[in-house]
């Protein structure tokens, strides 16, 4: 791989000869491979080398066909570059109680997959992408997680500006020069230029601003780049600190992690992985809290008053009638306040109705809570967000389990034939144990339920057959 020359002489003038040439060599290498466990999900073990600062995180010693992989699309794991887990060390560090938290610039989803699996329960995870298209790839991945305290959106950061202090803690991984990603993608070093990076900068920065009176005050903001260039990294950080006010956070990790800090020659502490040092990409991350001032500026005395007017006024969810026995689809359903709206039947955590609520009145939301069906005509049509919760009550409706070939063809929206024994009706096709989705057994064949945007388009299969587990 060549890298841009002006990529190579300004990180060799402010990196040093040493680690520059240090930096290039390991960009010549290949990237290692790295997956984050749903424990919710899948309680098997996996052997392999641990990720250190991600509880879930195993590195794989080769890439395996996670395409054809049935566990895979089952929300068993999620493929995540190793250096960007390093967010659960500052979730474990600040977060301690139940938390409304924004992940801002958040497609594909593997940061939030992995906050939500990390915030205590009661907590609610607000998942945006400005990008249409992106944005349904983040409505997909989380759908497949299974957490129900999940609202995925599609807005602009600007849009996120009136909802004044709503969020305890807001994840910018801002759209960046992506120079952490040049041996995964060579688009990346095609499109480098310095241009470039001043305007990631400035757009970084816009960003923040835009989203920074949604943060209350005393929240936290974690900020983070795969880049490695000071203008997006460190120049940003004191731009938060200085400009909209905030504390530079510590985050402690351990010597053997082999994370570098702060290379820009100011005081406070950042965390970059530098991949001759870590094994992983380029990432750059600080965690920083925002100064105890008022929703407008002055003090915080009010802010809580306003947020809890806000979302009085906006508490407009309520329990509605839904068809019998559609609750018993969910465990805990308890804890849920039940909707049918547009023939969908759908389900939100009861402690955060209030902060739904007002969430859909200000943005466009994709996906919240459970959805559990749609109604056509009399029929309740089980929807696949339900197959792939953790709270699906399975008891509810009969199974049967696939093997790899017919787990694979159903994910190609394909017809699946079952075994006599298996009753008609609306039936819960598994592999392995794991819940893959719905299909109508109709007797001679089922028809498939699974979301035709989302099927395995490949007719190939692999002749050897390498999985992660």
């Amino acid at each position: 791989m060549k890298l841009p020359s002006e990529f190579e002489s300004r990180t060799l003038e402010w990196m040093g000869e040493d680690t520059y040439r240090a930096l290039e060599s390991a960009l010549q290498a290949e990237p290692p491979v790295s997956i984050r466990v749903n424990r919710a999900k899948c309680g098997k073990e996996l052997s392999g080398e641990p990720v250190p600062w991600a509880s879930s995180g195993i590195y794989l010693p080769r890439r395996p066909s996670f395409t054809f992989d049935p566990l895979f699309h089952a929300g068993c794991y999620y493929v995540q570059e190793a250096s960007s887990m390093f967010v659960e060390q500052v979730l474990r560090t600040y977060v301690t109680a139940p938390v409304v938290m924004l992940d801002l610039c958040a497609a594909p989803g593997g940061k939030s997959t992995h906050a939500r699996s990390l915030l205590p329960e009661g907590s609610l995870l607000v998942a945006n992408e400005v990008m249409r298209n992106r944005s349904q790839v983040l409505a997909e991945n989380l759908i497949k997680w299974g957490d129900s305290g999940v609202v995925v959106t599609n807005n602009d950061p600007a849009d996120f500006t009136s909802l004044t202090a709503l969020f305890d803690v807001v994840l910018t991984d801002v759209p960046c020069s992506g120079e952490g990603m040049f041996r995964k993608d060579p688009v990346a070093v095609d499109e480098w230029s310095v241009d470039n990076v001043l305007l990631c900068r400035q757009r970084q920065r816009r960003i923040l601003a835009d989203v920074w009176p949604a943060l209350k005050p005393g929240g936290l903001l974690i900020y983070s780049t795969c880049t490695y260039n000071k203008e997006e990294d460190e120049e940003n950080v004191a731009w938060i600190a200085g400009e909209l006010g905030a504390e530079v956070l510590k985050v402690d990790v351990r010597p053997e992690w082999s994370i570098t800090g702060n290379m820009a020659r100011q005081d406070f502490p950042v965390y970059r992985f530098l991949p001759h040092q870590t094994k992983g990409e380029g990432f750059f991350l600080a965690a920083l809290r925002k100064h105890e001032t008022g929703c407008d500026g002055g003090t915080s005395i009010g802010c809580d008053d306003k947020m809890k007017e806000k979302r009085q006024k906006g508490n407009d969810v309520r329990a509605v009638s839904v068809p019998d026995g559609v609750k018993d689809w969910l465990r805990q359903a308890e804890t849920f306040l039940f909707e049918t709206k547009d023939s969908k039947v759908t389900a939100f955590p009861r402690v955060r109705a209030a902060e739904y609520a007002l969430l859909r009145r200000s943005l466009k939301i994709l996906h919240a809570g459970v959805t559990l069906g749609e109604l056509k005509g009399k029929n309740l049509i089980p929807d696949h967000s339900l197959a792939m919760s953790t709270l699906l009550n399975k008891d509810m409706f009969p199974c049967a389990e696939l093997t790899y070939e017919q787990a694979v063809a159903y994910l190609r929206k394909e017809a699946v034939t079952l075994d006599t024994s298996v009753p008609r009706g609306y039936v819960l096709l598994t592999f392995q144990g794991v819940p893959l989705g719905f299909a109508k057994n109709i007797g001679n064949r089922a028809n498939n339920l699974y979301p035709q945007e989302w099927r395995i388009r490949s007719g190939y299969l692999p002749e050897e057959r390498s999985f992660v587990w």
